[in-house]
């Protein structure tokens, strides 16, 4: 073991923990010192920059032969989720000076971080973990409504369902392969048998519980709505994103097989249509947005049907894309100090006459996550299906395609409330704060440079 290795190989992950250790050190100084946002966001950016630098290197390494590796996809990966993480601080400056809040959003992301980079079921599972109980308490300490401990404990119960199905199906493929690397998941695909196919069932419905696909999506709707604007955000983004990534690295660039392709199809395809049938009677932004994650999750383990070696290419850019927009969105939501009362659809009405800045930001993010062109979300989901088309499954593209156009109709009303609707005037207690406005502009920045140069993005690290 060398530790030159483990220092660069790791060097995100490291720079995280600094950032942890000192938020520790703020948070037992008596007192109540502040600089928790700083340490916070400086320990993000320092660590989305050396996932960027390990990329775009092409460095490679096992700092922990059979545990732990790193290559230019798995650097990748963390760059994206870092660099979302640190536009979702952007927006949680108040948040952030709260003593446990960073440190649980740090931990959080080391623990998608060490995702990424698995080898082996047990660093898979820990960084499962590492990623999901800082968001159960994130959830309830950043309350602004008295069910957000309801919902806390529904996403803890169901998060710990997830937890028990994926070590149940792991104990199942260590019984029949007497392994934990995660290398023998893909040879399960292709292993006839009841004891691999149950193994293989059990772990992508743990899956399926994390990302929130239907049927296993009951905490999502919840946890979003009660949460703060800052928490949905992050869950929305990079909880999503983590969970995906690590999907794509399990399943490698093996071609899934019946009733594997089955189980990944149908699924998914019901969260499609699920998802945006439900988004259309909601009267709340953030449940609104949940139902349309439940969507959007069903397109992206879509991908999982398509050629192996494409895989990645078309998650990793659907992830970025659909990260941005969901941090544009809650960026640009006007501020109220009644929870409530922001988060009703009808808080939006006539806000093109009032904010017009909030409502073209709103507007682009919503015209995106629909997968209305020359918006990057249309090539994102462009990918995705060309990606299945290729593979063979023409019948289910056209159906997710289908289910697709089910979503237009809420995210234009959305628009519609912004620029058509007679104007109401919510109280409106304190201006936009300017990190928000920063994060906004980042991300259209962002966006229109995935739309207009795609290729730059999706090109191979």
């Amino acid at each position: 073991m060398n530790g030159q290795t483990i220092l660069v190989a790791m060097l995100p992950e490291h720079l995280l923990l600094a950032g942890i250790a000192l938020l520790l050190c703020l948070a037992i100084a008596p007192g109540r010192p502040r600089g928790g946002f700083a340490i916070s966001l400086g320990a993000v950016a320092a660590a989305t920059v050396a996932a960027i630098w390990l990329a775009s290197t092409g460095y490679s390494a096992e700092p922990f032969a059979g545990q732990y590796s790193v290559d230019p996809v798995a650097s990748l990966g963390k760059a994206i989720v870092l660099a979302l993480a640190a536009l979702v601080l952007l927006i949680a400056r108040s948040e952030a000076e709260e003593r446990a809040f960073p440190i649980l959003l740090l931990s959080s992301v080391y623990g998608v971080c060490l995702m990424l980079s698995s080898d082996t079921f047990l660093t898979l599972f820990l960084g499962l973990e590492l990623m999901s109980l800082p968001v159960y308490v994130l959830v309830l300490l950043a309350y602004r409504r008295p069910e957000s401990a309801e919902a806390a404990l529904k996403y803890l119960v169901l998060g710990g369902t997830a937890s028990a199905t994926l070590l149940m199906g792991v104990s199942l493929l260590f019984g029949a392969t007497g392994t934990l690397s995660l290398s023998v998941f893909a040879v399960a695909l292709e292993t006839p048998g009841t004891m691999p196919s149950i193994a293989v069932a059990l772990i992508l419905v743990a899956f399926f519980l994390k990302a929130a696909i239907v049927p296993f999506h009951a905490w999502a709707p919840d946890a979003y709505e009660a949460a703060a604007v800052p928490v949905t955000a992050y869950m929305a983004t990079i909880v999503k994103a983590g969970v995906l990534l690590a999907a794509v690295r399990l399943f490698g660039i093996v071609p899934l097989t019946s009733p594997t392709v089955e189980l990944v199809a149908l699924l998914p395809l019901l969260s499609i249509v699920w998802g945006n049938l439900a988004a259309m009677r909601q009267p709340g932004l953030r449940r609104m947005i949940a139902y349309s994650s439940i969507a959007h999750a069903g397109y992206l383990f879509y991908a999982l049907l398509g050629e192996g070696p494409t895989r990645f290419q078309a998650v990793a850019f659907y992830v970025l894309v659909y990260g941005l927009m969901n941090v544009l969105l809650f960026a640009a939501l006007p501020p109220d100090a009644d929870d409530r009362a922001r988060d009703r659809l009808d808080h939006l009405k006539g806000l093109f006459r009032r904010d017009r800045f909030a409502a073209l930001m709103i507007a682009v993010a919503m015209l995106s996550l629909a997968g209305i062109p020359p918006f990057p979300g249309f090539i994102a989901k462009f990918l995705i299906f060309r990606n299945v088309m290729a593979a063979g499954y023409t019948l289910y593209a056209v159906l997710g395609l289908v289910g697709s156009y089910l979503g237009i109709y809420f995210y234009l009303r959305v628009i519609q409330y912004l620029f058509m609707t007679a104007e109401e005037r919510p109280t409106i207690t304190r201006a936009p704060e300017r990190l928000a406005l920063g994060a906004s502009l980042i991300c259209l920045l962002a966006s229109i440079l995935l739309a207009v140069f795609p290729g730059w993005a999706i090109g191979s690290p």
